[in-house]
């Protein structure tokens, strides 16, 4: 059995073709080029927004540019937005179909987390679009090696102890000798009366702008405490906020220093709508 696709032909084409066009433009019109075909960087993960391509694709390339310009490593740890809150902090023991074909999962590493901070849940992974909008991407960029690459899918709940589950990943994936990379994925402020979140009314987008902004200057940082305590104190709306402290606390133990923003904009950047918005991201490790 796999894990069905439930975010294609909404989030993504649903096309081998259609959706490699999609990628491409995505580079095109965000970094500028695809990433380079030398794979030596040394980084320990990324950031990157999970709405739809056509909204947050060209900030998601800024991150991927970097990964694909990474050597390979023998999994990715995709730590997602679990929505629901259904399960928890959750695994999968089944691989993903998807249009450019099946992702694995690394049932080993996964089986291995499961009883220390996470358990396995199928009904959260099944509706859940946080991990499944960055496969694509993550295919992409490992063109040349796509059935080589593996993933550990995390949800990730509101309030988890990002701390131990950032030392359970690490130490399996040393029990395992595995070398891994991050992928957190999670948008950040959410405004308008959409997501029920108003805190201002004028000078809006430069305030979301401000307001995310600090928020990143923690992660760049790598200051996971301050950047949660942060979040809760502002009441944000950073859906995958957890994730993406876990994801920092990972990076930290892998040995990474310094966190780097790439790209920043909003869905009213895109679409001229600062009514209802929401803000993207793109953040190295190294």
């Amino acid at each position: 059995m796999a894990r069905k696709p439930v975010a294609a032909g909404m989030f993504y084409e649903d096309d081998f073709s259609e959706l490699d066009k999609q990628i491409i433009t995505c580079f095109e019109e965000g970094t500028g080029s695809l990433p380079a075909s030398k794979k030596d960087k040394d980084i320990k993960g990324i950031i990157a927004p999970h709405a739809g391509y056509a909204f947050s694709g060209k900030c998601q390339a800024w991150a991927y540019k970097e990964v694909g310009e990474a050597e390979m490593p023998s999994v990715y740890i995709v730590l997602g937005t679990n929505h629901s809150g259904i399960g928890g902090t959750c695994t999968l023991i089944e691989d993903f179909e998807m249009p450019f074909g099946k992702v694995k999962v690394d049932k080993e590493f996964a089986k291995s987390m499961i009883g220390k901070s996470i358990n396995e849940n199928k009904e959260a992974h099944s509706k859940e679009h946080s991990i499944e909008v960055q496969l694509p991407f993550l295919q992409f960029v490992n063109k040349d090696r796509l059935k080589e690459v593996m993933i550990v899918p995390i949800l990730v709940r509101h309030g988890e102890d990002y701390e131990r589950l950032a030392k359970d990943i690490v130490n399996t994936a040393k029990q395992l000798d595995r070398k891994i990379i991050v992928i957190a994925s999670s948008d950040f402020t959410h405004y308008g009366i959409s997501y029920a979140y108003i805190p201002f009314t004028d000078n809006v987008n430069k305030k979301v702008h401000e307001m995310d902004k600090k928020a990143i200057e923690f992660l760049e940082k790598m200051d996971a405490f301050s950047f949660i305590e942060y979040v809760n104190t502002n009441q944000m709306t950073v859906c995958g906020a957890y994730a993406i402290a876990a994801a920092v606390e990972t990076c930290k133990l892998l040995g990474g220093e310094k966190g780097k923003l790439l790209r920043y904009y909003t869905s009213g950047d895109v679409t001229g709508d600062y009514g209802n918005s929401v803000g993207y991201g793109a953040i190295l490790f190294k």
